[in-house]
């Protein structure tokens, strides 16, 4: 039996964190901290194997370093990560031998649909990506268009495809850019998650699209990466990793 912390367990991801652990009999729900409890007192106490970290955008990198210093394995769904932090916590992780992962997005058709992405962009030169989260989401673009834009970088490298240059000269319009790819972002009421990757080419287009109508659509992602990172000794990035 796995034992587990929930780090933000007031929080909506939190709360669905704690009863998708708790409805497996593979695990053991030993804690459940949040921002008035101290972290590291915390681990000590109830010596979790796994930590689970669904707290605000930005302190990922933070409470990942807490949780391995304390001797634990994170599972990090929270999101803001830059790439030179994901190749940080990769060293601290191999010098220390203690495996955590980070986790864009916990929905199993969100990680096929990285996946599809990356295919894609080795034969279709035109993508971009639109996504929608709910207007209580403040970072922007999501972590999944992230992971998809460095995905579809990847495709395009391996398939040496090249990337087309921009069509006009107001770049304002177009959206943010990440690693040659563009992404919309949408805030909004009535909507919890939505991608839409849109791929171009000579009289053809292709979309994939991923919708989340409800956040236990991640439980099932939440137990397989709370799993699978037990015993691991390096950085993972991405549920792709363990399926």
């Amino acid at each position: 039996m796995i034992s587990v912390l929930i780090n933000g367990a007031k929080g909506r991801m939190g709360t669905l964190a704690a009863g998708a652990i708790s409805s497996d009999s593979d695990f053991a729900l030993v804690g459940q901290t949040d921002k008035e409890d101290n972290l590291e007192e915390a681990i000590k106490a109830y010596k979790p194997q796994v930590v689970i970290d669904f707290t605000f955008a930005g302190l990922g990198h933070e409470n990942f370093l807490k949780i391995i210093n304390a001797g634990a394995q994170p599972v990090i769904g929270t999101s803001g990560f830059t790439g030179e932090q994901v190749a940080s916590l990769r060293k601290v992780c191999d010098e220390k031998k203690i495996g955590g992962i980070i986790v864009p997005n916990f929905a199993i058709g969100a990680v096929l649909l990285m996946k599809f992405a990356k295919e894609a962009a080795k034969y279709m030169p035109y993508v971009e990506i639109i996504e929608s989260h709910h207007e209580k989401k403040l970072d922007a673009p999501s972590g999944t268009a992230v992971r998809t834009a460095e995905l579809i970088a990847e495709g395009r490298a391996e398939a040496a495809m090249q990337v087309p240059g921009e069509l006009g000269e107001i770049n304002e319009f177009r959206g943010g850019e990440v690693r040659g790819v563009r992404i919309h972002s949408i805030r909004r009421t009535g909507v919890i998650a939505q991608e839409k990757v849109i791929f171009g080419d000579t009289g053809q287009t292709l979309s994939i699209e991923h919708d989340s109508s409800d956040r236990s659509s991640f439980s099932a992602g939440i137990r397989l990466a709370a799993k699978n990172i037990v015993g691991k000794k390096t950085l993972l990035y991405g549920l792709e990793e363990v399926m």
